[in-house]
């Protein structure tokens, strides 16, 4: 059962009122088309009201939905041959960001992915997506072996963060992320990366240096939380909504920052209320942008996604009078 946030209540229970018509009119061989007509172009109109004035922090809640597709999830549905490869050969494997070759429209490719749980036991064994060093490390392992054989790279973000343990500090955190991005930079495969939901800071960061970024239309993209800004800015993790609001973190206003490259459309509502056609529409974006890079030479591509990096946070001060 899918869960729902309090913005989307009356949707569901028009929805619920129109499967208990069906079922009535199925049970009772009684002809109600017109009456469940009405309701589902009242239905349409509602979605349509509420979908498209959602606020940023109703979009953080979609991108955080429980139900929300993950990057396994994804890759079953749009990929096929997946052979998962594991640990970074110096520490260990962690769970909490997946890696493997994978065959995407007869196209073989690398593909990397934040990895959350679809129950409280798995989060707990995924860390909720929030990678170790070790996994940053085997994510930059397995870019480098595409590199070797000339393989595309797709790398899939879904974290609210990088894990903030101990043993993730002991174990170098911050330079395997640090290195990773350095690294990225000199990848002579396309990447192509897509912010699935949630891109929280360096652990977005650390699978996020690409050619061609791509968010989902409900996903968001920061440098903190909402919780986190809030709590450093107003000493209130309270204020979350309006910290959400002056983050620029949405699809739109990433997109009129330069910040990322396209916007995958979702199913109205969100991808969790249909993973085949959020997957489809990812998968279109996805080959439509290795096309592109494809047809362009190595230096091309390594000269654009420096470039690329180097224009983010110009901006202009107005001239003092």
């Amino acid at each position: 059962m899918i869960e729902n946030w309090d913005f989307e209540k009356p949707v569901v229970e028009l929805e619920k009122k129109i499967e208990e018509l069906r079922k009535f009119s199925a049970e009772k061989q009684v002809d109600l088309s017109a009456e469940i007509n009405n309701l589902e172009k009242k239905l349409k109109n509602l979605k349509k009201g509420i979908y498209s004035n959602l606020s940023p922090w109703q979009k953080i809640q979609i991108a955080r939905h429980p139900k929300r597709p993950t990057t396994l999830d994804y890759i079953n549905l749009i990929m096929k041959d997946f052979v998962l490869l594991c640990g970074d050969r110096l520490f260990g494997e962690d769970k909490a960001i997946i890696t493997g070759l994978a065959t995407l429209n007869d196209k073989r490719i690398v593909v990397i992915g934040h990895q959350k749980g679809k129950d409280t036991r798995e989060n707990i064994a995924r860390s909720f997506g929030c990678a170790n060093p070790e996994g940053y490390r085997k994510a930059i392992r397995l870019m480098h072996l595409g590199e070797r054989f000339g393989l595309p790279i797709v790398c899939l973000i879904d974290t609210p963060g990088a894990y903030p343990g101990v043993g993730a500090e002991e174990r170098g955190q911050a330079l395997a992320i640090a290195e990773n991005i350095r690294d990225m930079f000199s990848i002579k495969s396309p990447i192509v990366v897509v912010v699935i939901g949630e891109g929280g800071s360096g652990g977005a960061l650390g699978i996020g240096i690409g050619d061609k970024v791509l968010i989902m239309e409900y996903a968001y993209y920061s440098v903190i939380s909402p919780e986190g800004c809030a709590a450093i800015l107003w000493k209130d993790a309270a204020q979350k909504k309006e910290a959400a609001k002056v983050l620029k973190l949405t699809a739109p206003d990433l997109l009129s920052l330069g910040i990322i490259d396209e916007i995958v459309q979702e199913p109205e509502g969100g991808a969790h209320r249909n993973y085949e056609l959020a997957a489809n529409s990812l998968k279109e974006s996805i080959l439509k942008n290795l096309k592109e890079l494809s047809s362009m030479d190595t230096d091309a591509i390594l000269k654009l996604r420096y470039e690329k990096f180097r224009k983010m946070g110009v901006f202009k001060e107005p001239h003092s009078a």
